[in-house]
């Protein structure tokens, strides 16, 4: 048994670590040259120290290897795992590598998880057809898991606090589901999740509008694969249901990403280029201002977090309901911002011709 109150002053203990380290970190990284600097695919107007997720990754293991109460054959596989993915961040921080050796360092990661911390998707769940076994699909399918979660946070890094605050908001809910609601068999998961947000809240003063050092991809590629190895913990035995819900809460990264894939796509581009049609891109060229945006974003996230609270208390019925209202929600909110392109929009094209029919009939 854990004691819980011991473990919420732990988590109080690791948001001063992470605030006092923070600093520090910067001013390590303007002594190693680690400096974001205004460019055309850029927002920041000014120079930036940025490797601000070492001290994220920092607070948050010196909290779990020192003060809370988990065992350390627990910790040290994913420990291992997202030092790797710190190194990759630190290196792609300081002499800005290709996406493939990211993702290299991205599956070095995810493969001592799968096989040093047994944390896999084994088997699926169904209504009507029952247990589906991956057997030997099931390595391919966390890694794709661990992959696409892990970009996708990276992908949205492109406000002051806006990856910080979003990965807050979705650790928590996760944090929530896993402890109150999900059959997880070690209460341990969703302290790790806590602690991580603790580590993660401690650094967002420095780093929210106007920043003083950013994540950069050190803290983003970090924040991102904590996350999907987070989520993959509830769906070793996953449902439909457990496989929507962390989808659901990442609805932010996750929905970005599927649009910039398309957006891309459609303008017959590579997946891999950069442009400045993301989401929060959308919103300040729809007006808002850079504090604005990232605080719209935080309360879309906030939503999909609550939504997500929602489907461990629905019937089955009532969860394919739900699915079916968000799905429409978001695709009118995608057409009307134009994040995939400002032509086609095939929602809202049908929708003003039938509201033109039902005048017509009038």
């Amino acid at each position: 048994m854990y004691d819980m109150f011991q473990v919420l002053v732990f988590c109080i203990f690791t948001v001063v670590i992470s605030f006092i380290l923070t600093p520090l970190v910067k001013k390590l990284a303007l002594k190693v040259n680690a400096i974001d600097k205004p460019g055309e695919r850029r927002v920041n107007v000014k120079a930036m120290p940025t490797l601000g997720g070492l001290a994220i990754y920092l607070s948050f293991y010196i909290s779990l290897f020192f003060l809370q109460p988990i065992p350390i054959k627990q910790i040290f596989p994913l420990f291992i795992a997202s030092t790797i993915i710190i190194i990759t961040g630190v290196i792609d921080d300081l002499i800005e590598i290709s996406p493939r050796l990211k993702m290299l360092g991205i599956v070095i990661g995810a493969l001592i998880i799968y096989y040093a911390a047994d944390i896999r998707m084994d088997l699926v769940t169904f209504p009507l057809i029952g247990e589906v076994h991956l057997g030997i699909f099931s390595l391919p399918i966390t890694l794709i898991w661990i992959l696409a979660i892990t970009n996708a946070v990276n992908l949205i890094d492109g406000l002051d606090g806006l990856a910080t605050g979003v990965s807050i908001i979705a650790l928590t809910t996760m944090g929530i589901i896993g402890f109150f609601f999900l059959t997880i068999s070690d209460v341990a998961v969703p302290i790790m999740i806590f602690t991580l947000v603790a580590a993660a809240i401690g650094f967002l003063p420095y780093n929210f509008f106007p920043a003083r050092i950013f994540l950069g991809d050190t803290g983003a590629l970090f924040l991102g694969f904590m996350i999907s190895i987070m989520s993959l913990q509830g769906l070793k035995n996953a449902t439909l249901i457990t496989l929507i819900i962390p989808v659901v809460i990442l609805g932010i990264p996750i929905t970005d990403t599927i649009a910039a894939i398309l957006r891309r796509r459609l303008n017959q581009r590579p997946i891999s280029s950069a442009d400045k049609m993301h989401l929060h891109h959308r919103l300040m060229t729809l007006g808002l201002t850079h504090r604005q945006t990232v605080l719209a974003i935080y309360c879309i996230a906030a939503m999909f977090s609550l939504i997500a609270l929602m489907y461990p208390i629905s019937t089955f019925i009532g969860s394919i309901m739900l699915t079916i209202g968000l799905l429409l929600g978001l695709e009118l909110f995608i057409e009307l911002i134009g994040l995939v392109s400002e032509e086609r929009r095939p929602l809202l094209t049908r929708l003003k011709r039938f509201a033109k029919k039902v005048n017509r009939k009038r």
